[in-house]
């Protein structure tokens, strides 16, 4: 593949676009393929659309002056962004983990944005697709990147340190998501812990929790490690209360009491990381305060919101053992009638059942007002709470039951949709 003619072309038409849904006057088309359609069919409907050059791998779709063929459009995407990376010098940050990744690369980009022209991962575009895009939406005037890479098999993310190749990188945590595709929490390790191989490999440095254990020989050899956690590190924090919204005292490192917008104590370790990232590239002190105080969730992320007389936590992105534990143990602490609306859990394999039948456990060590569970294999088991479909039948559920004065933690897997219980939330 011709990646220096490609690159040409690139550095004319410097946005790239994979769906014709968003295409914008002047854009470089790339006809991917995926398992139900043909991207070079839309070749000529993304040229009509007004973009510059459609690149792609069918001849059949060729139109004179106006495409670039490629041996695939997968591998010519994923090597100009590899060409496009060794053009810049500036630190890049790579941050993978099974929980709180997209959380935490937003608040190292608020954190290091306050300072410095900074580039990041829109949304959770973190897959083979949405890494190479990312790294090729960074413009010359960048001083920082942060790349959030996501992984639910060994070698994925061994492959996007090879398009991104990070100068430094974080693990939020490895906890019992994409079972399946990891074949237990071993793989988990092993495939999170890609991204340490990679900087160890290559001088790179690591921004690790230390309270995780399992971190400390998965970043040995590593040649700069910045520690941060609840005690015994270069930055210690800890949270104040049981809020619904967390607050935090720093004892070391940094000095500084902070009240978040975020909801739920467990986000300590994503905002102890990017405090973390900022301390170590000289953010002041008032810029990381003003940055992680301010910085509002989105996305159906640990978010706190009124609806009528109940407040709802919603944490609706994503679920796995390990978050809905968490989420469960800190929502059991909140004062007041609390409700229970939690979707099936997805990609965990053999290890499904089991792992659902222990959710069901940590609901029964506390006391609710009422508990929903919703699709997956919590239709499988037996448990003495409210058992429904789909979240819309969570939905009619609480308008039948006028559901008032109360608190509600909403959460599951993405394929779940447990935010369109909101939709119901009107009377």
């Amino acid at each position: 593949m011709d990646i220096d003619n490609l690159y040409k072309l690139f550095l004319k038409h410097n946005s790239v676009q994979t769906d014709t849904r968003h295409l914008k006057q002047g854009d470089l088309f790339f006809a991917l393929k995926g398992p139900n359609f043909n991207g070079n069919a839309f070749a000529q409907q993304a040229l009509d659309q007004g973009a510059a050059y459609a690149v792609i791998d069918d001849p059949t779709y060729t139109v004179p002056g106006k495409t670039y063929l490629v041996n695939d459009c997968l591998t010519g995407l994923q090597l100009l962004a590899k060409h496009h990376r060794r053009q810049f010098t500036i630190p890049i940050i790579a941050i993978t983990g099974s929980n709180g990744k997209t959380t935490t690369k937003e608040l190292v980009h608020a954190v290091l944005s306050s300072t410095y022209r900074t580039y990041t991962t829109e949304g959770n575009l973190n897959n083979h697709i949405g890494v190479p895009l990312t790294i090729l939406k960074i413009k010359k005037d960048a001083e920082f990147a942060v790349i959030e890479m996501g992984a639910n098999h060994v070698g994925e993310i061994a492959s996007y340190c090879n398009i991104t190749v990070p100068t430094h990188g974080l693990i939020t945590n490895c906890g019992k998501a994409h079972l399946e595709g990891f074949g237990g929490i071993e793989g988990v390790r092993k495939g999170k812990g890609e991204l340490f191989d990679f900087l160890r490999q290559y001088n790179g440095g690591a921004f690790v929790m230390w309270d995780y254990e399992y971190l400390r020989p998965m970043c040995k050899g590593i040649q700069r490690v910045y520690k941060y956690g609840t005690a015994e590190t270069e930055l210690v924090g800890n949270t104040i209360g049981e809020d619904t919204l967390m607050r935090i005292q720093f004892t070391k490192g940094h000095d500084a009491s902070l009240s978040t917008k975020l909801a739920g104590n467990y986000n300590l370790p994503n905002v102890l990381a990017a405090v973390a990232v900022g301390k170590f590239f000289h953010v002041p002190d008032e810029k990381i305060d003003k940055a992680i105080e301010s910085y509002t969730p989105s996305n159906s992320r640990s978010q706190l919101m009124q609806r009528s007389s109940n407040r709802i936590i919603l944490d609706a992105y994503n679920a796995n053992p390990s978050s809905m534990n968490v989420a469960i143990e800190h929502f059991s602490k909140q004062q007041g009638p609390k409700i229970l609306i939690l979707g099936g859990m997805a990609e965990m394999g053999s290890e499904s059942l089991k792992e659902h039948q222990n959710v069901i456990d940590e609901i029964k060590k506390h006391d609710w007002k009422d508990v929903v569970l919703v699709g997956g294999d919590f239709l499988k088991l037996e448990h003495p709470y409210t058992q429904l479909s789909s979240s819309p039948e969570a939905g009619e559920w609480l308008q039948k039951n006028r559901i008032v004065n109360s608190s509600l933690l909403i959460k599951g897997s993405r394929s779940m949709q447990m935010e369109k219980v909101l939709d119901y939330l009107n009377y």
